[in-house]
């Protein structure tokens, strides 16, 4: 009797504890079904094993995902339904966001890092535009007296004049009969310049400025009626002279024809500057000033890039395009740029100092862009950036990186495959779509029980799928 007491205190003693602490796991939580179907102790006394790619893949032992063939990853538990994780739980949570490489691994993958700077940046405005004429530098030559053109000193479109040279000579019985009044009228004034009465002396003078001045209004130079003045007698001929130097854009008169007074006999351009009008759409023109610098290339002169200002913006809108002409002015040395041809403008604005990286340093994923800091040496973490302007190898970075992070200029996307790899999930995952799937949604129902420790099924099962 006292043999069968001695067993039975201990072993009630036994049970009490091993029913307090029952009691307390229950309490807390360890017997209650999570969101794959397992409790907390289940999780504890099994290790489950899931896809970094597809997350409702749930498996309690290491293998392949039968998706995509990746190697299954350890699943975290509480690291999606809010419940307590952890320190260990969490610290192995924030590092597969972390993706660590060995020096040899950074060169084998072409790992380069650069340090995310303060500096200018401009923003740029691309265009398309025609060179035109500078119609500022352009004229006519035309026939201020009726007459007939004896010699013609340019033949052809595209010969180069210069206003110093004649580019015609014309015989005008009009303006011989000019010459002679002026001659006679010198001869007058000289013979009654000694005449006692002031008056006959005075008419004198007026005879000659009368002449000349029909000489200058039918075109003739100063200098041309200095030496009639000098020889004494007419010019049978008298020469055509440009208003500018510049190239024969078009010839419109052959030797021998007679003209009329008014007639245009050549039209000539200035090319040493042009002008070029580019559209530019309607977001964009308030941008633009006058002043501002502008860079032009031509297919005609790939990598040679040509440098003028803006000079004018039109004052009205195309409603069928919906942009506004802006007109350029550009050197033209040696003529390269030719009228009516195609060019591709660039207006740069300035946007003041900002944080810059080159455009290789940041992941597009469709919906956010994507950098890799190395937060330690060999370690890389990814970061979600806000971009604004870029230009042809540097963009913009308004928020997500502080001045001094080094971030991944090349290989970027290699870090983001060994991500995926390490069970990171990579950045470029999220609204993905593979094989006509829907991504995962929180929202989405629960898949079917899992089945049963014993039961053994053979390639794709979906009942092997949890959410």
């Amino acid at each position: 009797m006292s043999l069968n007491k001695k067993v039975a205190i201990p072993l009630a003693v036994i049970v009490l504890i091993v029913a307090a602490g029952g009691g307390w796991l229950y309490k807390t939580g360890w017997f209650h079904k999570d969101g794959d179907g397992h409790s907390r102790l289940e999780h504890v006394a099994k290790q489950l094993y899931t896809c970094s790619m597809h997350p409702f893949i749930i498996k309690d032992k290491p293998g392949t995902c039968p998706i995509c063939g990746m190697e299954l990853i350890k699943k975290i538990d509480g690291a999606t339904d809010g419940t307590a994780q952890t320190p260990e739980q969490k610290q192995q949570a924030e590092m597969l966001g972390h993706v660590s490489l060995s020096p040899t691994q950074q060169v084998m993958a072409n790992v380069a890092t650069v340090e995310a700077r303060q500096q200018g940046i401009n923003k740029e405005i691309n265009a398309v535009g025609i060179v035109q004429y500078d119609q500022s530098r352009q004229a006519k030559v035309t026939a201020w007296v009726a007459g007939r053109i004896d010699r013609l000193n340019v033949n052809a479109v595209g010969a180069y004049v210069s206003k110093n040279k004649p580019v015609a000579e014309v015989y005008s019985p009009d303006l011989v009969a000019t010459q002679q009044e002026y001659l006679l009228a010198i001869k007058s004034r000289d013979q009654l310049k000694n005449s006692p009465i002031s008056a006959i002396s005075q008419n004198g003078d007026g005879l000659v400025a009368s002449a000349k001045q029909r000489l200058m209004l039918f075109g003739v130079k100063e200098s041309q009626i200095a030496g009639l003045e000098k020889a004494g007698k007419p010019n049978i001929r008298l020469p055509i002279y440009t208003p500018l130097s510049g190239v024969v854009i078009e010839k419109l008169v052959q030797q021998g024809q007679y003209v009329n007074t008014g007639d245009v006999l050549f039209n000539i351009a200035d090319l040493s500057t042009v002008w070029v009008e580019v559209e530019v759409y309607e977001n964009e023109f308030p941008d633009i000033h006058v002043g501002q610098q502008v860079e032009i290339r031509s297919q005609s002169f790939p990598g040679k890039p040509f440098t003028g200002r803006v000079a004018f913006i039109y004052p009205f809108l195309d409603p069928k395009t919906r942009t506004v002409k802006v007109r350029l002015e550009m050197p033209n040395a040696g003529m390269k740029l030719k009228p009516d041809m195609f060019i591709n403008a660039v207006i740069k604005v300035p946007l003041g100092k900002s944080i810059v990286v080159p455009i290789t340093a940041v992941m597009d994923t469709g919906k956010r862009q994507v950098v890799w800091v190395e937060s330690q040496p060999g370690m890389f973490e990814s970061r979600d950036v806000q971009v604004g302007q870029q230009t042809d190898d540097k963009i913009q970075i308004l928020s997500g990186i502080k001045e001094g992070d080094k971030v991944a200029v090349s290989g970027g996307y290699l870090i983001d495959s060994e991500s995926q790899l390490k069970g990171g999930g990579g950045q470029s995952m999220p609204g993905m779509k593979m094989d006509g799937q829907k991504p995962a949604s929180p929202s989405a129902p629960p898949a079917p029980a899992r089945p049963a420790p014993g039961k053994k099924s053979g390639g794709m099962n979906m009942n092997d799928m949890k959410m």
